[in-house]
């Protein structure tokens, strides 16, 4: 490997890898090896270790979702009524088991987290809104975004 500036460092040829199973994760190790110009052997070893690292978290298959019914897109900044530690401990437990939100970030500014998720339509965000989400631990305020276009949706990390 290239010199790196520490031990999660990629090579190039790594970053090639990375791009390609990123593009095609049912890629088959001689096809990957194939398109980075590597041995087969080499190839398959360079993508153990990304794997043991961590550097690659995992695969998965990724879903239309008009077509599994979760059409609609919504973000919502929540604003927690405290922000003491058992408050954020609570509303992160209650996140985490709800089917709907995608994701939860903390952030740093005028509210306390940013939810993605997907709904199958307005009803059905209602309904979330009022059974799930504002019935969740420390929650004083909610504003909600509905996505009337996506113009940019990806996975994939510039690497």
């Amino acid at each position: 490997m290239e010199a790196s500036s520490g031990p999660s460092a990629l090579d190039e040829t790594d970053r090639r890898i990375l791009r390609v199973l990123q593009a095609d994760g049912r890629v088959t190790n001689a096809e990957l090896a194939k398109r980075c110009n590597l041995s087969p052997a080499a190839c398959f070893d360079r993508v153990r270790r990304l794997r043991e690292r961590g550097v690659i978290a995992g695969y998965a298959a990724l879903l239309d979702p008009a077509k599994v019914d979760r059409a609609l897109l919504i973000f919502v900044e929540v604003l927690l009524d405290r922000t003491t530690a058992d408050v954020f401990d609570a509303f992160a437990s209650a996140v985490r088991v709800s089917p709907e939100i995608l994701e939860c970030h903390m952030v740093a500014g005028g509210f306390d987290y940013l939810i993605k998720a997907r709904v199958r339509d307005m009803d059905a965000y209602r309904a979330f809104l009022g059974d799930i989400l504002v019935r969740m631990p420390g929650v004083r305020e909610t504003r909600t975004y509905a996505v009337l276009e996506e113009i940019k949706h990806t996975v994939v990390l510039p690497v």
